[in-house]
Order: C-alpha cells, then structure tokens, then sequence
C-alpha cells in the first residue's frame, strides 16, 4: 500500500532479502506469490533454550509469528499462554493501529528482535507466572478469524 507523501511497503522479495543477509536471523525461506515464509532459531539469552520461529507475512498483512518449538503450551504445563493470538497461536508483538509497525519497516529489524524479547519474558513467566513484558493483551474477540493462510503455513 502506497499512501500519499510517504514511502512505499516493502516488498516480500525486499523483506527476503533482509532476512536473509541479517546474521541474526540466519535461517531458510521462500518466496510465495504475495508474501514469505522464513524459519530461524533464536535464543534469547545464553541461557535460554533455543527455539524454532517461523515468519509468515503477506503483503496485504502483518507479519505473523508462531513458535514451532519447543511447544509453547507444553512449556506452560497446563497454563493459558500469555499475549498470544489464538487459533493459530502466534505471538502477540506490537499493538495494531499504533504505528509500531507500517509496510516501510524490516522485519529483521523489528519482529526479529520483538520474537526474541518476548521469548526472553515468556521464560520468565513460566518461573514467576508473572508477565512482565507489557503490553496490551490481545481478547480472544481478536483472535477467533485467523486468516486461512496462516493454519496452511503453521505446519
């Protein structure tokens, strides 16, 4: 989406890119017709487990982050996980409409490092049952229509 005076999106195949040559990130993708899939493995201390991350993002969207392993809700022993999306569970990283995040954003320079920090709070929670990383938390209002495109990507 191009708006008036501004700069245009990025595109999938700029997005791509920039995962793709990001050192922190460094993991394997592909193209698809209106967007990209990208997995990688984060840790986010020297202390935590590694995890499994994909990225889904389409062009007429929001980047999606689902957490492929470890399971999250097996880590959480029972417990509702906090500041999630539902239906697919996917992390809950920024607040929509606040411009937090626009189409003229990396991926790689923000839901990269966003995926890593609430990692860093999840953890912290599954010893405190706390959540300390902030933020608005999403009602389940608004994750009952997940879009169609993420259960075929959340494989």
């Amino acid at each position: 989406m191009i708006m008036r005076g501004s700069r245009p999106a990025l595109t999938p195949a700029q997005q791509f890119l920039f995962l793709r040559n990001n050192p922190i990130c460094a993991g394997e993708g592909s193209l698809t017709p209106t967007g990209l899939v990208w997995n990688y493995k984060v840790r986010p201390t020297l202390l935590s487990r590694e995890y499994s991350v994909r990225i889904v993002f389409d062009k007429r969207d929001t980047p999606n982050i689902f957490v492929r392993d470890p399971d999250l809700s097996v880590l959480a022993k029972g417990r509702s996980l906090p500041h999630v999306y539902k239906k697919p569970t996917r992390l809950c990283l920024y607040l929509p409409g606040s411009g937090e995040w626009l189409g003229i954003m990396r991926i790689d320079q923000t839901f990269v490092p966003w995926t890593a920090t609430w990692l860093y709070y999840f953890e912290e929670w599954l010893e405190s049952d706390d959540w300390k990383g902030g933020g608005e938390h999403p009602s389940e209002n608004d994750s009952a229509s997940a879009p169609r495109r993420l259960r075929r990507y959340n494989r």
